[in-house]
């Protein structure tokens, strides 16, 4: 008789493991979106690793330029300030390879960073973030 398992005991074992799978999902889905979008250690447009120096060097020359509103490395930061020039009818015309394909891969890849920009402000991605808070670590 011992070892009869209570159909309770088993349900709630269940639900817990459940319960634990959605929260690992969640944390999961949160940790993908933060890490791989707001990296400060990487180049947002090509992964290249630079360093915090180089970034704020890169910032600075560029950002009395023109507004830069994203973490680059300098070949990248040249490039998207020739994507802005560009929009505007300027640009470098030495950079012949800066065609029109080119430039609809800058700007889909610009319409991406605002797509995922949104996604973070949406009241669902901000619930999920209080549900996370809103539970103790281990549970």
């Amino acid at each position: 008789m011992a070892d009869i398992i209570s159909f309770e005991n088993k349900k709630d074992l269940s639900e817990e493991k459940r319960s634990a799978l959605i929260k690992k999902s969640k944390v999961l889905a949160v940790r993908k979106v933060l890490q791989c979008t707001q990296c400060s250690f990487k180049c947002e447009k090509c992964g290249t690793q630079i360093s915090r120096n180089t970034a704020d060097s890169i910032h600075h020359r560029h950002h009395h330029k023109r507004r830069v509103p994203y973490n680059f490395c300098e070949g990248c930061a040249e490039e998207y300030l020739d994507f802005i020039a560009r929009l505007k009818g300027g640009g470098d015309a030495d950079c012949y390879w800066h065609n029109e394909t080119w430039l609809d891969s800058w700007k889909k890849w610009v319409d991406y960073q605002a797509s995922i920009d949104s996604y973070i402000k949406s009241k669902e991605f901000k619930q999920l973030l209080n549900e996370l808070k809103q539970t103790r670590p281990g549970e």
